[in-house]
């Protein structure tokens, strides 16, 4: 069955705000368990700009879901990786000015160096995603490098779906959509996992979790606004319940 990952780091956010102990990302991980939460992903940045180490080492301990730790592919990400041991690390692009993740990780141009990376952090029995554009030169360049798990970057069809009406029907969602499909069914051709993410919201959800074999999908910013109204536990409820809907209830397979 399609899963669910709940990303807190806006949660962090909010309290990085004011530089205080509130609200407490530990916390609205929990919250999002009860909620129906599969996992919890957060993503450490080199400025540290919303979760700290301190929260990502309290999650390792507290929460009873897989701890997904969206890192760059840096020594001392590297090292913090292997020293907490959450069950998968997802390496992305990172850039200090971003706002949010603009892109997939470039992983064709630089094989050599995350073939390294990934073995050094398999080595500690860590599941090893790689965060990618839908490319297929990209896809294959993941498998050679000894990825277990490519998540496609959604964040194209989420701005094709916005800008055109939120049409599933419109010739640009259609291409976005079918450029992950593709993707997805070379990702689990090479023997990787499928999953996906990035700017998933309410509204556009439904057709990418009816991709055939995605097995994951990571969202955070959607469920952490609607929270603010409707408290998280339902709003991760509300979520997975789009996501299932979607995705039916025939299990997906092994991959």
């Amino acid at each position: 069955m399609i899963e669910l990952g709940v990303n807190v780091d806006h949660v962090a956010t909010v309290r990085q705000a004011r530089r205080t102990y509130e609200p407490d990302p530990v916390w609205a991980a929990v919250e999002a368990h009860l909620g129906g939460a599969d996992g919890i992903t957060v993503h450490l940045r080199e400025d540290r700009r919303h979760i700290q180490d301190g929260d990502v080492r309290r999650l390792r301990e507290l929460t009873h879901i897989k701890l997904n730790l969206e890192m760059a592919a840096t020594d001392e990400m590297i090292g913090i990786a292997r020293s907490v041991r959450p069950e998968m690390a997802m390496l992305v692009p990172e850039g200090r000015h971003e706002v949010t993740t603009e892109g997939g990780l470039d992983i064709a141009g630089q094989e050599a160096r995350l073939r390294d990376v990934i073995a050094r952090i398999a080595d500690a029995g860590i599941v090893v995603s790689v965060f990618i554009d839908a490319d297929l030169r990209q896809v294959e360049a993941a498998s050679r490098v000894g990825a277990s798990v490519c998540e496609v970057h959604t964040g194209p069809y989420a701005h094709a779906f916005h800008t055109r009406g939120r049409d599933t029907e419109s010739a640009p969602v259609v291409e976005e959509i079918d450029r992950i499909r593709i993707a997805g069914a070379a990702i689990r051709g090479l023997g990787m996992r499928f999953n996906a993410g990035h700017a998933l919201n309410y509204a556009n959800v439904g057709p990418i979790s009816a991709l055939p074999g995605v097995r994951e999908l990571h969202i955070g910013h959607a469920i952490i606004s609607r929270s603010v109204f409707v408290g998280l536990r339902e709003a991760v409820r509300e979520m997975k319940a789009l996501m299932r809907q979607a995705a039916g209830s025939t299990p997906i397979g092994p991959r």
